[in-house]
C-alpha cells in the first residue's frame, strides 16, 4: 500500500486519542514491524481516507484507556463462519468484519486467534478480488511476529489498507463501500461489548463522537447507492444514525481569558452527552444490524 497514507492515518489517530477525555493523558504507541522496513513514499492520499477511520483506531483507543489485559474473543465473528458467505454482499461485508476482528486480535496480543482471522480474511479477500493485496508472505510475517503486538498491528493495518487501495484502484466502489461499512460497524460492535456505561468516561465520549463518523460514512455510501446492496446498507445505517441522533448536544464549558485588561470568553464548541438509555438503544441497534450481516443469532 502507499505507506504515506498509513503514516497519515496514524498521525490522525494519535491526535484524536490525545484529545479524548477530561484532561486525561493517553500514551502514544509507536508501531514498528520488526519483519519489514518499508521506504516512505510521497503519494497522494485518497479522499476516502479522510472520511472514514480504520477499524483499529477505536480498538487502539480502548486499549490505551484501560483494556490492555483483555483477551475476550467470544463476541467476534467466528472465523469458521467464512464458509457461510456465498453472495457478493455478505463476502464484502464480512471481509471488513473479519479485517476488524484480525486487528482486534493483533492489538490485544491474541496471536493464535490472529492467525485464524488472517486465514479468514485471505479467503474473503480472494472472493472479492483483493488477493494481490494479501500475499502468502504476509502469513509468514504474522507467524514470525506472533509475540509482538505492535508488529502485528502494523501488519494487519497493512492488509486492511492495501485491500482498500486495491478496490479503489480497480474501480470497485460498491464493494469498497461494503467493506468499509462492515469494518466500521464491527469496530463499534466490539467497543460496545468491551465498554460499560459510565457517565463522562472517555470511552463513552468517544463512542458518542462516532455519530459524526457515521454521518460521513452514510455520505460515502450515498456515492454508490445505485448498487442495491449498498442502498440496503445505507438504509440500515440511517436507522442506526436515528439512534445516535438521540444523543443530547450542548455547548461545552466556556473558558475565560484576560487580554490587556479586558475579559475575553472562549467557548468550547459543542459537546455530545449520551445518557445510559440512549447508549443501550444504540448498542441494541448495532447488535441487530451486525448480527444480520454475520448471520449470528
Amino acid at each position: 500500500m502507499k505507506k504515506s497514507t498509513l503514516l497519515f492515518l496514524t498521525s490522525i489517530a494519535v491526535f484524536t486519542f490525545s484529545g479524548c477525555g477530561d484532561g486525561e493523558k493517553t500514551e502514544e504507541v509507536e508501531n514498528t514491524d520488526t519483519a519489514k522496513t518499508t521506504e516512505v513514499k510521497t503519494n497522494p492520499v485518497s479522499e476516502t481516507f479522510f472520511q472514514v477511520p480504520s477499524p483499529g483506531e477505536m480498538l487502539t483507543f480502548i486499549k490505551m484507556v484501560g483494556g490492555k489485559n483483555n483477551k475476550n474473543t467470544s463476541f467476534l465473528n467466528p472465523a469458521s463462519n467464512e464458509k457461510n458467505y456465498t453472495d457478493n454482499k455478505s463476502k464484502a461485508l464480512n471481509f471488513g468484519i473479519y479485517s476488524c476482528d484480525l486487528s482486534y486480535c493483533s492489538i490485544f496480543e491474541i496471536g493464535t486467534e490472529a492467525l485464524k482471522y488472517f486465514k479468514a480474511v485471505k479467503v474473503m479477500g480472494d472472493a472479492i478480488g483483493v488477493s494481490t493485496a494479501i500475499r502468502p508472505e504476509v502469513l509468514k510475517r504474522l507467524e514470525s511476529n506472533i509475540g509482538s503486538a505492535d508488529s502485528l498491528a502494523v501488519i494487519t493495518d497493512d492488509v486492511y489498507f492495501s485491500s482498500f487501495e486495491t478496490l479503489e484502484d480497480s474501480k470497485q466502489g460498491p464493494t469498497l463501500a461494503l467493506v468499509v461499512a462492515g469494518g466500521w460497524l464491527e469496530s463499534i460492535f466490539i467497543a460496545t461489548n468491551l465498554a460499560k456505561y459510565e457517565e463522562k468516561s472517555a470511552i463513552i465520549e468517544r463512542l458518542a463522537d462516532q455519530k459524526y463518523t457515521l454521518e460521513n460514512l452514510i455520505e460515502f455510501l450515498k456515492k454508490h447507492e445505485a448498487d442495491p446492496n449498498v442502498a440496503a446498507i445505507k438504509t440500515d445505517f440511517e436507522g442506526l444514525l436515528a439512534e445516535f441522533n438521540k444523543i443530547n448536544e450542548k455547548d461545552a464549558n466556556a473558558s475565560k481569558e484576560k487580554e490587556k485588561g479586558k475579559e475575553k470568553i472562549l467557548t468550547g464548541g459543542k459537546q455530545l452527552v449520551m445518557t445510559e438509555e440512549v447508549y443501550k438503544g444504540i448498542v441494541e441497534k448495532i447488535k441487530t444490524i451486525r448480527n444480520s450481516y454475520t448471520l449470528t443469532k
